[in-house]
């Protein structure tokens, strides 16, 4: 297939003083290669894993110490063991630095709020640490944060894995069932939480919340609130509640102490979407968490001391983790909670300008509103540190990359990146020593060994096809939480390809080493690049009286994915603007804002299994003129024709 335009190339002085092109010789120098292009040292960290590895840890300054071996089993996917022998603490890869320079800055939508330096976290994570001892966390103990992207999220977090307790989180537009279905599988000890946030010119309370949700779990200890909306919030009503200054004061900073663990030691549980029940739990390690964040900040994100990394996100998705981990290339962490849409879209330029931002994070939505409303930061901003913008969520299409070189910033490499929940890393990602092509993902990942299989399993290029990867990587989760014999997490990757990580993207690989992803071969709704899962909307949705059964999709819809709900009512019963306006503020209560559906539309059948299974993925093939496979399985499949070509779906 012929090239797309060439919108970017670095120039050979940003090639020569890349972290990557540094990394490379070294590799070279110390295993004895003999290549000289990026294929080709692609090629090499998947065709020889054990060496690439090998160098991150040793060339990217891992504190800790590694052992003999690298890979044990590394034929097995799952069941291949990394580094067996090392022990290190992953808080203390990310706390090198303790000095006077900024560490974090943080806003939120009226402006700057405050930022913390190295030598004021170090003491912060100390004080935190001795209390989080004290109430008796032990390595493996869950700690889990309700909580909004700030300062302190950070500080906890790094307190709780200094003594190798596991990280878990989720954001605070959460309703109270949505957080009992994740932290309630994985009984924390301690749970921390904010009184509230500000999110589009309204503050939300979260104390009332906090007390169900205290309530209901009685594994909980203690729940520690961190003051956001009020000076001293009131924490006298929660069970176990107390302020987060009260809770600390006992505790003078100190030298902080690291629990050095395992490589395979557990360090975060993140959640999957809840498309098929409640949430999976998904299970990663310290190392896996460590190696792959030093890979892609490094070498794929060409971050050096002192840059100042920008990534919009909440404590609910990957990229806050992915973001946290940016503490440990020495970077200056720039926090924001709030609309992104504040001061008319002009917020997050704002403080990019004001904070001077070497990298800006967002997702694939973002950059599509705001040139939708108009945003010209290019001729409203000074932006001459911005190195790169990164985008994820979901590909961004080739009229956001016009977009972004005409009015954002003409001299940057601009990366749209693909990965996930469920690897902790990116599969195609951001390359600072490669050329940026209009509507492409730069290249496939150091050490991900990413193919695109065709029906049949083969390898494939210039084709769509099922993105896989082939070989063993270091952020293989350790599994699901609470998963007995591993059933479900083998059926969730490795079913379909026995020993192949099979990812539910659909994508495709060119000759020239760039992706294309297309979306999620499976029913995952993704809108505005964040997955969520119909089974969650379908709890809410069902409690209606009115409703007597529903089916969600994703409608591929103006470079993005909109949640489209139809409804089968009770007899006698139409879709009243009330109605729709009942179902709508149920999912927001109960869930987050992106569950709300975009369109709601009544129809009077749904197809189903013949063991009784609404049929996701038909209804979504069907709307987007696509064929349906297998409509034998469908005890009505005659129901699918109610799904084609609905006018209220074409605008």
């Amino acid at each position: 297939m012929s090239a797309p335009p060439v919108l970017w190339k670095p120039s050979q002085k940003s090639i020569e003083h890349a972290n990557l092109t540094r990394f490379a010789r070294e590799a070279v120098r110390r295993w004895k290669l003999e290549f000289n292009s990026y294929p080709e040292f692609y090629r090499w960290s998947v065709d020889h894993p054990e060496q690439f590895w090998v160098s991150v840890w040793d060339s990217l300054g891992v504190i800790g110490e590694r052992g003999a071996r690298a890979l044990v089993d590394g034929h097995k996917m799952p069941g291949a063991k990394w580094f067996p022998d090392a022990r290190f603490n992953f808080a203390e890869n990310l706390l090198k630095r303790s000095d006077a320079l900024d560490a974090m800055v943080f806003w939120d939508e009226t402006g700057s709020r405050g930022r913390m330096n190295w030598k004021q976290l170090h003491a912060l994570v100390s004080s935190a640490q001795q209390a989080m001892r004290a109430a008796g966390v032990q390595p493996g103990d869950r700690v889990a944060a309700f909580i909004p992207n700030m300062p302190e999220t950070c500080v906890l977090a790094l307190a709780a894995i200094s003594l190798g307790a596991v990280w878990s989180s989720c954001s605070p537009d959460f309703g109270a069932s949505g957080v009992l279905d994740r932290f309630g599988q994985i009984e924390p000890k301690l749970l921390f939480c904010a009184d509230g946030y500000l999110y589009n010119g309204k503050c939300h309370d979260s104390l009332e919340r906090v007390r169900e949700i205290a309530t209901q779990l009685p594994c909980v200890q203690r729940v520690v609130v961190v003051p956001n909306l009020a000076h001293t919030p009131e924490v006298s009503a929660i069970r176990g509640g107390v302020r987060l200054a009260d809770w600390i004061a006992p505790y003078a900073p100190r030298a902080v102490q690291y629990e050095r663990l395992p490589f395979a030691h557990p360090l975060y549980i993140l959640f999957t979407s809840g498309t098929t029940g409640v949430p999976k739990c998904i299970v990663h390690c310290a190392g896996g968490a460590l190696l792959q964040g030093l890979k892609m900040y490094k070498l794929h994100f060409d971050v050096k001391p002192g840059d100042r990394f920008f990534y919009y996100t909440t404590c609910n998705w990957v990229m806050w983790n992915l973001m946290f981990a940016g503490l440990g290339a020495d970077a200056t962490m720039m926090l924001y909670d709030g609309s992104p849409f504040a001061r008319d879209g002009a917020i997050l330029w704002d403080m990019a300008e004001t904070e001077r931002f070497t990298h800006f994070g967002t997702s694939a939505k973002y950059i599509d509103a705001i040139s939708k409303r108009g945003l010209r930061p290019r001729a409203t901003h000074r932006l001459n540190d911005l190195r790169m913008i990164i985008s994820t969520g979901s590909q961004l299409v080739p009229e956001s990359f016009d977009y972004v070189y005409r009015d954002v910033k003409k001299d940057v490499c601009l990366s749209s990146i693909s990965g996930g929940t469920d690897l902790l890393a990116g599969f195609a990602d951001a390359n600072p020593i490669l050329p940026v092509y209009r509507g492409e993902l730069q290249c496939r990942s150091l050490g991900m060994d990413v193919q695109i299989f065709d029906e049949h399993g083969r390898p494939q290029t210039n084709k769509p096809g099922e993105l896989v990867c082939t070989r063993p990587f270091p952020s293989v989760p350790l599994g699901f939480w609470n998963d007995p014999g591993d059933r479900k997490f083998y059926a969730a990757y490795f079913e379909h390809h026995p020993g192949v990580w099979t990812h539910g993207d659909w994508a495709m690989l060119t000759e020239r080493g760039t992706m294309y992803v297309y979306g999620r071969s499976d029913a995952t709704l993704n809108p505005g690049g964040v997955r969520i899962g119909t089974a969650e909307i379908y709890r809410q949705v069902e409690k209606i009286d009115a409703v007597e059964e529903a089916v969600v999709i994703g409608q591929q819809w103006q470079g993005d994915v909109r949640v489209v709900l139809f409804v089968k009512l009770r007899p006698g019963m139409m879709l009243s603007v009330e109605l729709q306006d009942t179902i709508r503020r149920g999912v927001r209560e109960h869930t987050t804002p992106r569950h709300v559906p975009d369109k709601i539309i009544q129809v009077s059948d749904i197809p189903r299994t013949k063991n009784n299974k609404v049929v996701e993925l038909a209804v979504k093939a069907v709307v987007h003129g696509w064929p349906v496979k297998n409509t034998d399985a469908l005890s009505n499949p005659e129901a699918l024709a109610l799904y084609s070509g609905l006018a209220e779906l074409a605008v």
